[in-house]
């Protein structure tokens, strides 16, 4: 898959976003390791606790369809600066997918292409856990 095409699904995503406070579209699509892919957009609450980030939605998806090897994500928002995954959803991400390729994209179409590890250096992962 091109990674046009992975960003058209991202943006077709963003379409659905709920986003009534921010007023920012987010939506996410995961390249699975086997070719498929999840999407998934942004999901505000008025309790902003409970909202969950496209990234988040995209791979709770996958997970509740039982893939866990993740290739890259595309991450798409309608705002003129490139969109990337927040702390949260870059440690949801990096317990799946270490070596993650992100495509960070803006409104209109630009994107950049930076590896997981490098957005979150010294993550902390499942290898950290193998001493319970």
């Amino acid at each position: 898959m091109t990674d046009r095409k992975l960003l058209s699904m991202a943006a077709e995503a963003m379409a659905n976003s709920y986003s009534p406070y921010s007023r920012f579209k987010v939506g996410a699509a995961i390249e699975c390791t086997d070719g498929k892919v999840f999407s998934g957009c942004n999901i505000e609450n008025s309790a902003f606790a409970s909202t969950m980030c496209a990234e988040a939605a995209a791979i709770a998806v996958a997970v509740s369809a039982g893939e866990r090897n993740f290739k890259r994500i595309a991450i798409i928002s309608e705002g003129n600066t490139y969109c990337f995954p927040c702390g949260s959803c870059r440690q949801l991400l990096i317990e799946f997918a270490p070596d993650l390729e992100v495509l960070s994209a803006r409104a209109d179409g630009r994107y950049v292409s930076y590896s997981l590890s490098s957005l979150l250096p010294m993550a902390f992962g499942k290898e950290h856990m193998s001493n319970l």
